[in-house]
């Protein structure tokens, strides 16, 4: 399958088969992709919850608006992606050791360089708490593109929720005290033979009316 098929034939899950689990291997090829998922400047300001059983599922449900129940009772796994508040100094140093660990700067004037220029962005898109956490946010949001994407090429169904209180999934996870926001929830799974949204054809504007070649 290529990548236009892969695009034509995805679509938003809306009822699930509670009896089919994802394998291991392909939820493990997922998060790597999740892990892999691209960031401004490299700063991977996310964290993100795998919820992958009845108890766990039970435990985050008081969050999820009503009609968004079954997307997570019936679907093989949930993940709440997760922003940090405040992006902080120990958060940049750890990357930047990481990627000074995975050889992506050889030399001292590199690393200085890269440190340097990460925090200029960093602090061009922290004016306000909220700023930051809308920057933040849509590099979460690249990830979950991502994410629902490859979910596709290897056959599982997903579900992108907004739908949820994220103020009580905050204080459900204890996330304030972790330094976390919840900002998005995904789930994943086999869809079911009743889920009518299988069925109906994709519906895109045309692309003269969202294209323009300069």
């Amino acid at each position: 399958m290529n990548i236009v098929e892969i695009s034509q034939k995805r679509y938003t899950t809306k009822h699930y088969d509670k009896t089919k689990k994802i394998p291991a291997d392909k939820i493990e090829q997922l998060l790597t992709v999740l892990r892999n998922s691209p960031s401004s400047v490299n700063s991977q300001p996310w964290h993100f919850y795998v919820i992958d059983n009845d108890t766990a599922k039970n435990k985050i449900l008081p969050a999820i608006l009503d009609f968004n129940h079954p997307r997570v009772t019936d679907s093989s796994h949930t993940i709440v992606f997760c922003v940090k508040t405040p992006l902080d100094d120990a958060h940049l140093v750890n990357l930047l050791n990481q990627e000074d660990k995975d050889g992506r700067l050889p030399s001292a004037d590199l690393k200085k360089a890269q440190d340097e220029g990460r925090r200029h962005f960093v602090k061009l898109n922290s004016s306000t708490p909220e700023a930051q956490l809308c920057w933040e946010s849509k590099q979460a949001y690249i990830a979950l593109g991502q994410l629902l994407f490859a979910a596709e090429a290897i056959g599982v169904d997903s579900t992108a929720v907004e739908g949820y209180d994220s103020a009580k999934m905050d204080e459900i996870l204890g996330l304030k005290q972790k330094g976390l926001k919840s900002i998005v929830v995904a789930t994943l799974g086999y869809r079911a033979e009743n889920d009518g949204n299988a069925h109906r054809p994709k519906s895109r504007l045309p692309k003269e009316q969202i294209f323009t070649f300069l």
